[in-house]
């Protein structure tokens, strides 16, 4: 493999975030008897239980890379206190914003009315300076969850915190001990800032850029005619095949639990305990492919829905996902979480171990893949790929079409085939009891996740949020959303307020998700039972492409 300079520059930013330890030096944790629950190390918040709750949103002082900065807090934490309430019962969560300007709190994942959903502009006016909103609604669901800011670009300055329900009867899958371990991403920079420079140029951050270096590497291997025939293709193209992420390790601090690599997060066991990791994807802007070096993850459910138990080495987990996992490690020895981001540009590292002070060794992040084509154009017929630049149709905020999109969603993603590790897909993933609803949908709704990579535009079917009707379900109805994802980039897409009852290639149900991540050139469809009234929002759980337009309001009624 080769390294330019700028992956030299990559590798010294990463030796200075590894001198820096992170975060904010509270206590984290609630001990239950049987049960270790949440987290043990310097730099997470506290856990909160009960019914009644009282949320302050203040600034606070953090330091993640040597240089001190301010994040948007709940509490004082990063992320905030893990809340921890019960499945049948009523909460009331009182916030107060001490900041200069508005916020909010969305809760991700819960089914409530949607006056108390969180989203300003739709369910609610948001929350002003000095102001106290009471959030009150019942607890229906169990299960592992999140909640974040939904106002601009609060999320990404500190904004986030781990949510978890416990059922009203016993666990399906019982375990010794109970850990969130909650991934992120963080920026020293104004993320206004970030949005900005993207605006400008999407790829400011990809310091993994085709090089010289790379093109004598393709003709060695293919022959010079091959490598510059793909050169030529993807400058037709007008796009990059190494474009994986937004936002990079060039600016990020990857986080698990609030605690940078340094500051190496640690869960303790002992031996022949049953584990279950509560793992939450809080990031703005990164997918993380999870794997803990020497143990099986064994997968019991996903966006806080059990699913039928899947032994896997090694998981994707997009923006706004989260999955639980049962480990049993059977040596007493360290063994390291480790969370590289999907461009291979840095990683989140903490650390299950039987005593405190013990350490494994951190792999090495793999080495960085080129988008193919199947990536970029989807099927294959006897001519090659099939795709063709945007008509005008959809107009310039669309820069490509895919005309045969995939429709399988048992491809582990770029970076992930062929590894040599045992990769979870949606096509893994089971959820007990089957569907909710088995009605068959009346319609389908089909909308193209679309994007021009040049000018950082994002929205479905080529209309940004500002320009777009809402979406109108009437209240009772089943139907079938099919998304087609005409970019090259994953998007984790977000109904509030409602399930997504994902369906496998032949049409029948396979998980219920409350985020679904669409692969690039994919097609994929998910019915939806419009049975909560109200105003609600779909979006990209991408940062900054729900803020560049994808986005739309979903109506209810």
């Amino acid at each position: 493999m080769t390294f330019s300079r700028d992956d030299e520059m990559l590798s010294r930013r990463r030796f200075v975030q590894g001198i820096a330890m992170g975060g904010l030096a509270l206590g984290f944790g609630v001990a239950r008897p049987g049960q270790a629950w949440a987290l043990t190390s310097p730099g997470e918040s506290t856990a909160l239980q009960g019914t009644e709750f009282a949320l302050d949103i203040v600034e606070a002082p953090v330091n993640y890379t040597g240089t001190p900065r301010r994040a948007i807090t709940v509490n004082g934490g990063v992320p905030g206190p893990l809340l921890r309430w019960k499945e049948g019962s009523t909460v009331t969560l009182r916030v107060t914003n001490r900041l200069s300007t508005p916020t909010s709190i969305h809760w991700h994942g819960i089914v409530l009315p949607a006056s108390q959903d969180g989203v300003p502009g739709l369910s609610f006016d948001g929350i002003a300076p000095g102001e106290t909103f009471t959030y009150r609604f019942d607890v229906r669901q169990a299960g592992t969850y999140w909640y974040h800011s939904h106002t601009r670009f609060q999320e990404q300055t500190g904004l986030y915190g781990p949510l978890v329900i416990e059922p009203a009867g016993p666990e399906r899958y019982p375990t010794d001990r109970d850990y969130v371990v909650m991934l992120s991403d963080w920026t020293d920079e104004n993320p206004e800032r970030v949005y900005a420079k993207l605006k400008k140029r999407s790829d400011v951050y990809n310091f993994s850029q085709p090089t010289v270096a790379d093109f004598l590497a393709d003709a060695r291997a293919d022959g010079v005619r091959k490598a510059w025939s793909k050169r030529g293709m993807w400058n037709r193209m007008r796009m990059n095949p190494t474009d994986l992420a937004d936002v990079s390790g060039a600016t990020y601090t990857y986080l698990m639990n609030g605690t940078s690599p340094a500051g190496n997060w640690t869960g303790s066991f002992q031996p022949g305990e049953k584990v279950r990791l509560r793992v939450i994807n809080g990031s703005s802007s990164t997918i993380f492919d999870l794997r803990i070096p020497g143990l099986k993850m064994t997968v019991i459910a996903t966006d806080g829905q059990d699913i039928e138990p899947v032994d896997i080495d090694e998981m994707r987990i997009a923006p706004a996902e989260t999955y639980d996992v049962i480990v049993e490690p059977r040596d007493a020895k360290a063994y390291t979480l480790f969370a590289q981001s999907i461009d291979r540009s840095g990683y989140a590292r903490g650390t299950l171990s039987p005593r405190q002070g013990m350490v494994a060794a951190v792999p090495p992040v793999d080495a960085r893949q080129w988008l193919s084509m199947d990536d970029m154009m989807g099927s294959m017929d006897s001519a090659g790929p099939v795709a063709r630049h945007a008509s005008t149709e959809y107009g310039p905020g669309v820069d490509m079409r895919v005309d045969t999109p995939r429709t399988n969603i048992d491809d582990p993603g770029i970076g992930l085939r062929d590894n040599g590790r045992r990769v979870l897909t949606y096509a893994d993933l089971k959820t007990v009891g089957g569907s909710m609803d088995r009605r068959e949908p009346s319609r389908d709704i089909e909308l193209h996740l679309t994007g021009n990579m040049e000018r950082f535009m994002w929205s479905f079917d080529g209309v940004k949020f500002s320009d777009a009707k809402p979406i109108h379900l009437r209240l009772g109805e089943r139907v079938r959303i099919v998304l087609v994802n005409d970019t090259m980039m994953n998007h984790p897409i977000h109904l509030h307020g409602m399930w997504s009852e994902l369906e496998a290639p032949d049409g029948s149900f396979q998980v219920r998700k409350h985020t679904v991540n669409v692969q690039p050139a994919q097609r994929i469809a998910f019915a939806v039972s419009a049975n909560n009234p109200g105003r609600w929002a779909f979006h990209c759980h991408m940062l900054y492409h729900m803020e560049a337009g994808m986005f739309r309001e979903v109506v209810v009624s």
